[in-house]
């Protein structure tokens, strides 16, 4: 049987060395660990993204953008508290208590927001924003991946 520690000691190892898979064989045990890759600029740099070409008269009025931002209209800007694992998401502690954060809900840097589940251990989440949760971007006992936004929180 694969020992915990040991899995845990690997998944450190691979979000600090930034590697996106390892797998490993011993005798008759093996384990294949994956991140999900997230897709950069730099990356996206690479790719060939073909460009319409409109003749400037014609189509003047279809490539003017509908709608631009003034300085009247000041931009929104909310936080994503992102996964930090693969793993279920429990909106709260066990199904007989309230959840720990509901849209509105103040909450403060160190404030469990969450509960993921992986591989039968409970982690509790923590966020590291102070503010105001805009939106709650999961449902409870829905999984999630490494990175993936879970909540919107409004800063304070």
């Amino acid at each position: 049987m694969l020992d915990i520690e040991k899995i845990r000691n690997l998944i450190e190892m691979m979000v600090a060395n930034d590697l996106v898979e390892i797998s490993l064989r011993d005798g008759s045990e093996e384990i294949n660990l994956r991140r999900p890759v997230a897709v950069t600029s730099s990356a996206l740099a690479g790719l060939a993204c073909p460009t319409p070409v409109f003749p400037l008269a014609e189509h003047a009025a279809a490539a003017a953008p509908a709608h631009v931002q003034t300085a009247a209209e000041p931009r929104e800007k909310l936080i994503e508290i992102p996964s930090p694992m693969v793993g279920t998401f429990y909106a709260a502690a066990n199904p007989e208590s309230p959840p720990l954060v509901e849209v509105g809900s103040t909450i403060q840097a160190g404030t469990v927001v969450c509960i993921l589940e992986a591989m039968k251990v409970f982690n509790e989440i923590k966020s590291e924003v102070a503010g105001i949760i805009e939106r709650i971007l999961v449902k409870n006992a829905q999984a999630v991946e490494y990175g993936q936004p879970m909540f919107l929180v409004r800063p304070s």
